[in-house]
């Protein structure tokens, strides 16, 4: 709860300036430059979703990359077979990934705690293994090719080349973080605060309890999808890794990491993993492991995460 109200007095201008500040950095960025920055911020509107449930309701969900996945291949399927329509596909993809969350919640809310974790999982694994199987839809383990970028039909933005698309995907993250921001300075974003630190009473204030947690594990998901979308129309292929359970243990290390319960968070902890992968594994396969060293500083130091501890030294100094 002390942690959400650093996520800036006014997120409206924090979001507007780091949405002109990523604008302006595009224009002297090299391709893989731009490319880097774009698999960020598709991961932190991934990791904002996750912290919906992660940070504002309480639950630890280990299976998030599979509404993730499901709005990738939706999209993409949409696509090659029915519409190359950018909206179209996107709207489809939004869809299916809540329709999948809405079954698989039915489920997982039945547990609590790490029974939670577990069926969260398996669910996951679950949608890992239809995605392998199934090949005559998904193309199995070759995963689905041949996407190509949609026309959005939009006068004067064209998505055709890396510096179209780092500017959709730039505006995408900062409608996700206003969207974000309404929902957590909501009734119901407050609620869900009150269902994670005392859900019983909560009950007996006469919330319904269930049904917040259900509506705020497919809202999560539709964000995860919403991901899923700029993510396939920019690599132009999604694969079973897509949906596995290093990408879902990934993105919540982002959620912890950069600070649960946070808007800025979510995208700071994104940023962190995903430009640390891509530093480290260009002089080591060891990846994985630079990444757990990096959880356990994280749980020593900043066990609240970086910007809660960002917002304590600064309100100490201040104090001073």
């Amino acid at each position: 709860m002390t942690a959400s109200r650093f996520s800036f007095s006014s997120p409206w201008l924090a979001t507007a300036l780091g949405t002109v500040a990523l604008v302006v950095l595009g224009q002297g960025l090299s391709s893989y430059g731009a490319g880097l920055v774009i698999d960020c911020l598709v991961f932190a509107i991934l990791a904002l979703g996750l912290n919906l449930l992660l940070g504002y309701a309480g639950l630890p969900s280990l299976g998030h990359a599979a509404y993730f996945g499901v709005g990738a291949y939706t999209a993409g399927l949409v696509y090659l077979h029915v519409s190359t329509n950018f909206w179209l596909a996107a709207a489809a993809a939004i869809v299916a990934s809540m329709a999948v969350a809405a079954v698989y919640a039915l489920l997982a809310l039945r547990t609590t705690g790490v029974y939670f974790l577990i069926i969260t999982l398996a669910l996951g694994q679950i949608t890992w293994a239809t995605a392998f199987s199934w090949r005559s839809v998904t193309g199995g383990d070759d995963g689905l090719r041949g996407i190509g970028r949609p026309d959005l039909g939009l006068p004067g933005l064209s998505v055709a080349d890396t510096d179209g698309y780092y500017l959709l995907v730039v505006l995408a993250t900062a409608a996700a973080l206003c969207l974000m921001a309404i929902l957590a300075r909501s009734p119901f974003g407050h609620a869900l605060r009150g269902i994670q630190q005392n859900g019983p009473r909560m009950a007996a204030l006469g919330y319904n309890v269930w049904l917040y947690k259900y509506l705020a594990f497919i809202i999560s998901a539709g964000f995860a999808g919403y991901a899923g979308v700029l993510f396939v129309f920019y690599k132009g292929f999604v694969s079973p890794e897509s949906v596995g359970i290093v990408i879902s243990a990934e993105i919540t290390l982002m959620v912890i990491i950069g600070g649960a319960g946070t808007l800025a968070g979510p995208v700071l902890g994104a940023f962190i993993v995903m430009l640390l992968s891509h530093l480290v594994s260009g002089f080591t396969d060891r990846w994985i492991t630079w990444l757990g060293l990096l959880y356990v500083a994280a749980v020593l130091f900043a066990p609240r995460g970086i910007v809660a501890l960002a917002h304590d030294l600064v309100r100490t100094r201040r104090a001073s």
